[in-house]
């Protein structure tokens, strides 16, 4: 099956809600490709390594996280790592498509809402305001569980240690905010809302002094690691919408 670029383009920024973010990178589609589009290549990052393999599989559209351009950049020329990245792709057809905050906070096929699903969290709602918009959600705990049970069953859903800023690490939590990737500073959103607990990509280092001092549980599970559950709804819901072939390109990136 086949799907054209305008029909796939239209879909993909109507379903992940685009024109409604203020972000600092353009979503949707970012380089022109192929009219035609039969197979779609899915990353947590437009990287040399995913573009490469993308160009290898023979795809037609790539589609991730993490584009190739972004505003606190500006305009710089294509050369070094940065033709790396798009000289493959213009080479060989091959359509680019970008979606940062909007797949973050999507409430199906957001990060944040993958890592609420997988927790099996109850009244997930959004979370997590920038810019009047939501870029994560919240929800509650089926199960009664301590602060260190909650950090060993991330680490079994994200496949990394999680890093756990708590004055105590025993005591039973009741709710959680998620904002994947870099939020190490909006924990104090989650605290707000009476939430216990607050799960991101990173920690600095005064982050983890300031939530154990408020007594929040602040988990930190990584960048990317965090990040790989919107693509992949992404990936199943292409795939069975229209009948593509897919093919999801990981990284071993540890941050």
């Amino acid at each position: 099956m086949a799907i054209q670029r305008k029909e796939l383009t239209k879909y993909l920024n109507n379903l992940l809600n685009v024109y409604e973010f203020s972000d600092y990178a353009p979503n949707g589609l970012q380089i022109e490709g192929a009219n035609e589009i039969k197979k779609i290549a899915f990353s947590v990052s437009a990287t040399v390594e995913s573009v490469e393999k993308c160009c290898e599989w023979g795809a037609d559209a790539l589609i991730v996280h993490h584009g190739v351009f972004w505003k606190h950049q500006g305009a710089r020329p294509v050369t070094g790592a940065h033709y790396k990245r798009i000289g493959p792709l213009i080479k060989n057809d091959i359509n680019l498509y970008g979606f940062h905050l909007p797949l973050d906070g999507h409430i199906e096929h957001g990060n944040a809402a993958g890592i609420a699903k997988a927790l099996k969290l109850k009244n997930i709602a959004p979370f997590g305001e920038y810019k009047k918009t939501y870029v994560g959600v919240k929800g509650e705990f089926d199960q009664k569980l301590s602060a260190k049970e909650l950090q060993d069953k991330l680490q079994d859903i994200l496949g990394r240690d999680v890093l756990l800023a708590s004055d105590d690490d025993s005591r039973t939590v009741k709710g959680i905010g998620i904002i994947t990737g870099g939020a190490n500073n909006d924990w104090p959103q989650a605290l707000k809302q009476g939430l216990d607990c607050y799960l991101t990509g990173e920690i600095s280092e005064y982050n983890w002094h300031d939530a154990i001092e408020e007594g929040i549980h602040y988990y930190a599970g990584g960048h990317h690691a965090t990040e790989r559950f919107g693509v992949l709804s992404l990936q199943k819901h292409l795939e069975e919408e229209f009948k593509v072939e897919t093919l999801f390109i990981d990284s071993d990136n540890p941050v």
